[in-house]
This record gives structure tokens, C-alpha cells and sequence, in this order.
């Protein structure tokens, strides 16, 4: 630790931050240490953190606040928050450490006693000009948590530029600095790139796999679960669909919300499936417990009583962002409760250390959202503790839950496209957003959507960027060996565990006759999850691979695509999967690769 580094931390509680990694109370993590140390070199005005959700960021925040307060570089604080839960959780935190901050300030002179404010996003766009006269009547460091917040609106991006313009040091934060749109994020600094394209740039990084690598965050299990869908549509047409399977953009939205239905089986059989998790988890964690992330109020209730018949344990239940649900959240949070079941607020910096096993039974499909919701389940207490997220069979969750060390950025530009004559789907995509227009407008004359009827299939573990498992029904003892992994694993030995489970599903699969298969018996590697515009584009890569081989042999397109048939197998190109797609493109250019 450097001099004045450890000038930051000298005077704080030896218990400090209450919930370091294994025997480490009294020391900052080693990532808090070096943003600390680039820091104290830098001196900077503003200073952005990204820091994986559940690596330390308010540990990280009040150590500085600590040191620029006892050192007199400011007089007060004033901490931003998304949410009055989290102001008050960021005065708790504050105050273990001697820093005390009012929750509950609106107006006027602050009390003697405090030290500084917590206040949310939504405070600050009411009243600006309040906070700026508070920070030009003394030196103050503003700490924005989750700052990409600053940017949902153009009132609260410009009210927080304007509050805090004249603050003397501004600390942002955040787990996930990227936004679905291109609003700017006050204080945060953009850099253009080669493409010409402006990203934000961050003073200090710590990715999920960095963390993960640390044992500061749990490892993730996805489990998903597929199943036949039948809903009607506004204009009256029933249709029936599979999770999985390609379908447009919109029919994907229709199937997931019949999914998502209390009134099927899919919600109920993947919810007894996370109960089953949970039961395995608790052997080893006896306290763990579980959230359900739903869409709204309605389903919440719905979801929540299924959960009660299911464990036979009360389930606490958190509809809004009141002091209500703050105190049921915090109660939750200190008991040994199995379940709780949430719109939204607790998708974000919400501490709840416990949570190992969550229910992803939401429609909200942005990748900003996604990984917040599974920040809430990766907060490490001890080393070997998993995380178990169910999600439905949905191509984009699937390649969010692929993609959770991926560090991202904000990408203020949208990038510059060539032409609709290099998209093949714009007329595609055209009709369809016409379509849902004309739907908007006559939603009056038109039934309203409903959902009729769905099940439930295991359809795969998705871990570590890769895929495991056979299709298998619920209750079924191939379920049972993956709902049945132990709570408590090294990284590497989940991955060793999920092999070793496919290997013996296979294995047992191959001991049946073919006519007792009544679900598809491969692997999930050779069945790849694709949008309906992604099957046309492996059906366009083949096509233009076989024609560029038959230049190369000499033979017509139609003996090429039958002789990739006969040797990968499997229907006409028309009707064939993504995978037996993926296995005939990989064939046609090992064949080119051999002419050459």
C-alpha cells in the first residue's frame, strides 16, 4: 500500500468493509486498492469506476470519501443514488465507517451532525439548483452511483450537470457503463475511436472475469428451460411455437410472454425446478436464497402464490420502490427466508448477499438490464459459493448469459450503416415495425393478446461461455443431475461437473430405442439457438459458399448440397437447422480448404 493510500484507510473500523472475501475484514480488496492507488497519482477532478456488480464499489467509494474528507480536500458529500433503497443503503454503509449522510434531506441547511446527503437521481432533476448552491457554499465530492442513470433522461442529464458542475471532485460509478440508447452520461469522459465512433472511458476497470478469476464473485450457472407455446394473437390467429425454435422478432416477444403466464405450466414447472436448485444450494449454504424478477405487480402476486404452494414457505413479495418494500427487502435480507419475488427494484445495486438462486421472469430483453438482474446473485461471501439464474429459451438472454465477461462500454454514436442494399432484412424489418404501427393504432377494434396454454423442457446449462445438456422433461432424472449440482464449487470444477453430466445423458440416451425419443436427443452445442433472420443468414453463408466451391470443382449446386446431406445428414436446405446449417458450412470449407 502506498503512503498516502494507506492514509485513506488508516483511521477506519477494523471491520471495515463488513463483508470482505474470506479473512480479509480490514483490507481493501486488491482492485480497490489500485483504483485507489491510480487515484491518489491522478488527483482528478472526475474519476469513473467500472466495477462488476457485487465486486466492492461502496466499499471502494467511502475508503476515498473517507481519505478526502480526513485529509480536508472537501467539506461534505453528497452521494446520488438510483432508488431510496439505495440512498438509504449507502447512509448504512456510510455510517459503519463514521461517515454520516441524511436519507432523507430535501431542503434547506443540513444538519450539523452530517457530514453530507444521500439523495436519488430523481431529487436531483426536481431541484437542481439546490445542490449547486450546496456545492458553491463548500468543497464537496459527489459520488454518482450507477452514473449511467444520470443519462435515462434529458431533464436528469441536464439537472445533474447542472447541480454539480461546481463540485470540487466528482467520483462515478458503475457495474454496467454501457446504455441501450445514446444518451450521453454527465462527468463521463468519451474517446473516438478508429470506426469514429465516441466510447466511454473509464480511470479504473474490474471486469466480471477478473473478479471471478479473484474469488470475489460467484461463478454463474444458467439453466434454460425450452417448451411448446400457444397463444392468440390481437387480431384473433392462434399460433403455436416452441422456445428455441427460429421465429421473427415478434413471435419470439409472443411466445415469451405466453411463457411467463401464471396461467400455464411453464412458469409453475420452472419455478418448482428453481425450488428444487435452491434445496440443493441450501445443504451447503444453509441461508441462501432465491428472487424471482418479474414483469409486474400482477404476475408478481401470481408467481409469488405459486411459490408458496411449491416450498410450503411464506414468500415475501416487493411491488415498488416505497419505504414498504425497502423495509421487506431489508427484513428478507437478515432472515433465512427461501423466496422473494420483485418488480424491477431489485434488479440494481441492491445488497442482498444472500441470493444465489433467481427466476429471470421478465420480458425486459436489454443487455444493460440483464446484467444488472444477474449482478444480484454473484456478491461472494466465502469461496466455492455458485450462482444459479433460470432464464427461458430466448436467443438474446442466451447470448447475454454467453457474454457476461464481456466488458462494455457506452457507445455515444450510432455506428454509420452502408445502405439498406447491404441489409438484406430492411424491407423485412420495414413491414414488420408498419405492422406493429397499424396494431398500436387500432388496438380498440382487436382482441387483446392472450396466452392458452404452455410446458416446460430442460434445454441446456449455459456456463462459462459454453453449452451443456440433453433436452429433458421436468422431474425427469436427467433434470434431476443438473438441478442435483452441488452449491458450493471451484470454477473449474463446475465446468468438469457439467461435462461429466452431459457425457452420462448421452451415454444414457444412446442406451434407448429410437422410438422412445420424443425430445431431441443432441447435445446443446450441436443445437444452436438462432432468430429467425439468423437462419437466413446461415442459409445465405452456405449458399455462397457452395457457389464459390462450385467454382472451384467444377460441380453444379445441386450435387454439392446433396452430397453435404448425404455426408452431415439431415432435410434440404429449407427445412434444415441452424445446427446441421453450422455442420454443412464447417464441411464445404474443409472440402475447399483440401482443393487448394
Amino acid at each position: 500500500m502506498t503512503t498516502t493510500a494507506a492514509s485513506a484507510s488508516h483511521h477506519l473500523s477494523p471491520a471495515f468493509p463488513g463483508r470482505a472475501p474470506w479473512g480479509t475484514a480490514g483490507k481493501l480488496r486488491a482492485w480497490q486498492q489500485g483504483a485507489l492507488d491510480e487515484y491518489m497519482r491522478l488527483q482528478p477532478r472526475d474519476f469513473l469506476a467500472v466495477a462488476t456488480p457485487g465486486a466492492g464499489k461502496t466499499t471502494f467509494a467511502l475508503t476515498l470519501a473517507s481519505y478526502l474528507l480526513h485529509n480536508h480536500l472537501v467539506q461534505q458529500i453528497t452521494v446520488v443514488a438510483p432508488t431510496e433503497h439505495l440512498k438509504k443503503q449507502w447512509a448504512e454503509a456510510a455510517a459503519r465507517i463514521g461517515i454520516r449522510l441524511d436519507p432523507d434531506y430535501s431542503a434547506g441547511p443540513v444538519s450539523k451532525e452530517y457530514h453530507g446527503v444521500a439523495v436519488t437521481y430523481a431529487g436531483v432533476g426536481v431541484r437542481p439548483m439546490l445542490h449547486r448552491n450546496r456545492c458553491e457554499q463548500r468543497k464537496t465530492l459527489v459520488i454518482l452511483d450507477e452514473i449511467h442513470h444520470a443519462g435515462d433522461s434529458k431533464s436528469w442529464g441536464e439537472a445533474c450537470s447542472e447541480a454539480f458542475d461546481p463540485a470540487t471532485r466528482r467520483l462515478a460509478l458503475t457495474g454496467t457503463p454501457f446504455r441501450s440508447d445514446t444518451n450521453p452520461i454527465p462527468f463521463v469522459a468519451y474517446e473516438e475511436g478508429n470506426d469514429g465512433i465516441r466510447r466511454s472511458s473509464a480511470d479504473y476497470t474490474y471486469g466480471y472475469g477478473n473478479a471471478l478469476a479473484d474469488g470475489v464473485v460467484r461463478p454463474v450457472i444458467f439453466l434454460s428451460y425450452s417448451g411448446n407455446m400457444r397463444w392468440r394473437t390481437k387480431a384473433g390467429d392462434e399460433i403455436a411455437a416452441r422456445l428455441g425454435e427460429p421465429m421473427t422478432k415478434d413471435a419470439i416477444g409472443q411466445a415469451w410472454r405466453t411463457a411467463l403466464a401464471p396461467t400455464g405450466e411453464w412458469i409453475p414447472a420452472v419455478l418448482k425446478a428453481a425450488d428444487q436448485r435452491l434445496t440443493e444450494v441450501r445443504r451447503s449454504i444453509p441461508d441462501a436464497g432465491g428472487l424471482v424478477i418479474a414483469t409486474d405487480q400482477e404476475s408478481a402476486r401470481a408467481y409469488a402464490k405459486i411459490l408458496k404452494d411449491i416450498s410450503g414457505h411464506k414468500v415475501t413479495v416487493v411491488l415498488s420502490d416505497e419505504k414498504a418494500a425497502s423495509k421487506r427487502i431489508d427484513a428478507f435480507t437478515h432472515s433465512e427466508d427461501r423466496w422473494m419475488v420483485a418488480v424491477r427494484m431489485v434488479s440494481e445495486g441492491v445488497d442482498v448477499p444472500r441470493l444465489a438462486v433467481g427466476v429471470y421472469a421478465t420480458t425486459i430483453s436489454t443487455p444493460l438490464f440483464f446484467a444488472q438482474a444477474v449482478g444480484r446473485f454473484v456478491r461472494s461471501r466465502r469461496r466455492g459459493e455458485t450462482a444459479s439464474v433460470f432464464v427461458p429459451t430466448i436467443p438474446m438472454l442466451l447470448d447475454f448469459a454467453n457474454e457476461m465477461e464481456v466488458e462494455r462500454d457506452h457507445v455515444l454514436d450510432k455506428p454509420k450503416k452502408a445502405g439498406d442494399e447491404e441489409n438484406p432484412f430492411a424491407e423485412e424489418d420495414q413491414l414488420l415495425a408498419d405492422a406493429e404501427k397499424l396494431e398500436d393504432e387500432e388496438t380498440e377494434e382487436q382482441l387483446p393478446f392472450e396466452a392458452l396454454e404452455s410446458d416446460a423442457v430442460f434445454d441446456r446449462v449455459l456456463y462459462d461461455g459454453a453449452e451443456f445438456g440433453m433436452q429433458a422433461h421436468p422431474g425427469s432424472e436427467e433434470e434431476q443431475d443438473y438441478l442435483g449440482i452441488p452449491g458450493l464449487l471451484e470454477p473449474d470444477q463446475v465446468q468438469m461437473l457439467l461435462q461429466k453430466r452431459q457425457t452420462r445423458q448421452i451415454a444414457h440416451s444412446r442406451q434407448k430405442p429410437a422410438d422412445q425419443a420424443d425430445l431431441i436427443e443432441l447435445p446443446a452445442e450441436r443445437r444452436p439457438i438462432v432468430t429467425h433472420k439468423q437462419l437466413l443468414e446461415l442459409r445465405k453463408s452456405l449458399n455462397t459458399l457452395v457457389s464459390a466451391y462450385t467454382h472451384q470443382s467444377g460441380k453444379p449446386h445441386g450435387v454439392i448440397h446433396n452430397e453435404l446431406r448425404r455426408v452431415c445428414g439431415g432435410p434440404p436446405s429449407a427445412e434444415a437447422t441452424a445446427g446441421q446449417l453450422n455442420e454443412r458450412i464447417k464441411k464445404v470449407r474443409e472440402w475447399a480448404t483440401k482443393m487448394r
